[in-house]
C-alpha cells in the first residue's frame, strides 16, 4: 500500500520538476500521523508525514489531492523560501498550473473518532454530575480546585468514569 503513496510523491516532484524546469530536493516519507490531520509537510527537515488510516480510508482522493497538497508546500518552500504563506498565492498556484487541482486547504474524509473516559465530579446542588477530562481529572489529582458556579461548593470526584463518543 505505501508503494502506491510513494510513487505517487516522486510523481508530484517529477511533474514539478518538468513545470519549473529546474531539480527539487526530495523529501523523506512517513506513515506515522495521527489524528484529524490528513498529512504535514515539515519545510525545515524536508519531511512528509502522512496519516495512514486517512490514507486507508480513502486512497484514491489521498493520493491524488493530499499527496500533491503536501508535496506543492514542499516545492513552494524550495522555491520561495519561508517568507510565504502556508497556503497563500504561491501555493495555490502550484496547486492549479502545476498538478490541475482546486487548491483546498482542508481535507473532507470521515475521522473516526475514539471514545474517552470522562472523571465524574458531583457539587452541593446538583444532581448530575459534572465529566471531566483525562486532563482536567490530572490537575485535581496535583491539587487544582473546581467550584460549582451555581453553588460555589467545591467540585469532588464520585470515584466514577464513564466512556463517552467524541
Amino acid at each position: 500500500m505505501a508503494e502506491a503513496l510513494l510513487a505517487r510523491v516522486e510523481a508530484c516532484f517529477q511533474r514539478a520538476e518538468q513545470y519549473f524546469k529546474r531539480p527539487f530536493t526530495r523529501a523523506q516519507v512517513s506513515l506515522r500521523l495521527r489524528g484529524q490531520r490528513a498529512g504535514v509537510a515539515h519545510l525545515n527537515e524536508n519531511l512528509l508525514r502522512f496519516n495512514e488510516t486517512l490514507y486507508r480510508n480513502n486512497q484514491e482522493h489521498f493520493l491524488k489531492q493530499t499527496v500533491a497538497h503536501e508535496v506543492a508546500h514542499l516545492v513552494a518552500h524550495q522555491l520561495f523560501g519561508m517568507r510565504i504563506k502556508p497556503h497563500g498565492e504561491e501555493w495555490q498556484n502550484i496547486m492549479r498550473a502545476v498538478y490541475g487541482l482546486e487548491p483546498n486547504r482542508c481535507h473532507t474524509y470521515e475521522i473516526e473518532r475514539p471514545s474517552r473516559t470522562v472523571y465524574l465530579y458531583r457539587c452541593g446542588c446538583q444532581d448530575s454530575p459534572f465529566p471531566f477530562t483525562a486532563r482536567r481529572h490530572s490537575l485535581v489529582t496535583k491539587g487544582q480546585r473546581y467550584s460549582c458556579r451555581r453553588c460555589r461548593s467545591p467540585l469532588s470526584y464520585t470515584g466514577q468514569t464513564r466512556l463517552e463518543q467524541n
